[in-house]
């Protein structure tokens, strides 16, 4: 009866709900939705129970810090996701050339490189900032990326978020093993994929994260180690309101041992490292509500 009344009467509401924030995000300007996002956000966010986790990881990360710390970084984590998510369907408005300085680049030598080497490369970001743009500017760059992400289970939601993505060149596919196989192949015809890798994942390694132990998906390691290709981190950074700084990393590859296990740990780690000092420099832009480490 409950999966019942989830599926006829929960997902048409929640449906319901979801167009109509998207319709009024959607006429409004794109500053002014991100701002009404980051009002809604932040106003609300912090007293949903949802946050008591992003309170004990940041604990847990900054143990250094004291409350009011812990809170100012929970309340402006809840206005950073908020911009997110009032700026999504923009996305198809906001000009990814940076002729309007809107966002500001560095490193887009770097992307230019794995464009134009001939080879598959791989692009890793976080949950930082709007992480949706990092694709968005490869795609700007002719540079179409293949993500891996995971479905909506509401229908109605799915939809209204693949259309918000409809100006990001470059194939989505779902998590899973069938998305883990056009990966594969997307990488063996030459091209390229783009992956998010901070969040954890149940069935991957245990690999160092702000000093404790976190489950990490090695699929990125996994496909730079078989193709022997170079891969390119993009951290976001939220400036002021709907501007942002965009840094690509310079190209890398992962060095080999022949143990497959060791390779994939040491190269998880350095992925890792990376991530956390982005995440260290502006720690309320990540998206902290995620079950990253064991209870």
């Amino acid at each position: 009866m409950r999966k019942f009344l989830r599926r006829y009467l929960g997902y048409p509401l929640e449906g319901l709900g979801a167009a109509l924030l998207y319709g009024l995000l959607t006429i409004l300007p794109t500053d002014a939705a991100s701002a009404l996002g980051g009002w809604f956000g932040r106003s609300f966010g912090p007293w949903i129970p949802l946050s008591n986790r992003a309170r004990g990881n940041l604990r847990a990360a900054f143990p250094e810090k004291g409350p009011a710390e812990i809170e100012a970084l929970v309340k402006a984590m809840w206005d950073n996701l908020g911009r997110t998510i009032g700026e999504y369907p923009h996305l198809d408005d906001i000009d990814f050339s940076g002729a309007d300085g809107r966002i500001v680049y560095h490193g887009l030598e770097h992307v230019d490189a794995l464009r134009d080497d001939g080879q598959p490369g791989i692009f890793f970001a976080a949950h930082l900032a709007n992480w949706e743009i990092c694709s968005c500017i490869t795609t700007e760059r002719g540079l179409p990326l293949m993500r891996i992400y995971r479905a909506a289970n509401n229908p109605l939601v799915e939809w209204i978020f693949r259309a918000g993505r409809k100006n990001i060149l470059g194939k989505l596919v779902p998590k899973g093993a069938d998305g883990g196989r056009q990966l594969i192949a997307e990488m063996r015809e030459g091209g390229h994929i783009g992956l998010l890798v901070d969040q954890k994942m149940n069935d991957g390694i245990p690999v160092p994260f702000f000093g404790r132990p976190a489950m990490t998906a090695a699929a990125l390691a996994r496909l730079a180690i078989r193709f022997g290709c170079p891969l390119v981190g993009c951290q976001m950074v939220r400036k002021k309101g709907a501007r942002f700084e965009a840094f690509f990393t310079p190209p890398f590859t992962f060095p080999t041992t022949g143990d497959t296990e060791a390779d994939l740990l040491a190269a998880m780690t350095e992925v890792n490292r990376i991530i956390e000092g982005w995440v260290r420099q502006n720690p309320a832009q990540w998206l902290w509500l995620h079950r990253r480490w064991p209870d």
